[in-house]
């Protein structure tokens, strides 16, 4: 009998506005048989509408806490009072089930889990300029100009790290040729002609 092929890890990450939700949307009309998205764990209440298990695996502070001391996260992280991580056994289950995983992620938890899983596969999303980046944020209408700056200084932060992962792909004015890129790495890295 033969032996089922392990799936590969992507670790995708990129600004805000750069247009990672889209890129994502593609590969997964595409390739949604082959590839799991990667759900977090998180301390925060489910928002209306969210799933636990869909959304995020909702769970409490304690809970959280003894997870890290027992090292069942790829990354975590803090954010606004709330924890955030990525639960180990849930993506080494899928990766052992042969499906390929996408993990969206900042670049903070990028890199705790490019040390701890050097075999992933990992993508940095760039806008083809600052000015772009900015006008596609302030273009969606839906934050205050204090939170878009907020948001264009962390940009500035996350892009220092795009020369750490093994791809960058520019998203420009052509959206499809920055999705042939991707499309081109999925293969390349999943060994599929």
């Amino acid at each position: 009998m033969q032996q089922q092929k392990k799936g590969t890890l992507f670790v995708f990450s990129g600004p805000s506005g750069v247009g990672k939700g889209t890129l994502n949307a593609k590969l997964f009309a595409e390739f949604g048989d082959q590839i799991a998205f990667s759900v977090s764990a998180t301390t925060r209440a489910p928002r209306e509408g969210e799933i636990d298990g869909k959304h995020y695996f909702f769970i409490s502070r304690q809970e959280f806490e003894n997870r890290i001391a027992n090292n069942e996260f790829l990354e975590y992280a803090q954010f606004a009072g709330n924890c955030y991580g990525t639960p180990k056994p849930y993506v080494l289950s899928l990766l052992e089930q042969g499906k390929n995983v996408l993990l969206e992620i900042e670049v903070q938890g990028a890199m705790q889990v490019m040390e701890r899983m050097p075999e992933c596969v990992s993508i940095f999303v760039l806008p083809p300029s600052f000015e772009e980046l900015e006008r596609r944020l302030r273009g969606r209408g839906t934050e205050s100009e204090e939170k878009v700056r907020a948001r264009l200084e962390t940009a500035r932060g996350e892009i220092a790290y795009a020369p750490r992962y093994q791809y960058q792909i520019v998203n420009g004015e052509d959206v499809d040729a920055a999705y042939q890129q991707l499309r081109s790495i999925y293969l390349k890295e999943t060994h599929q002609r």
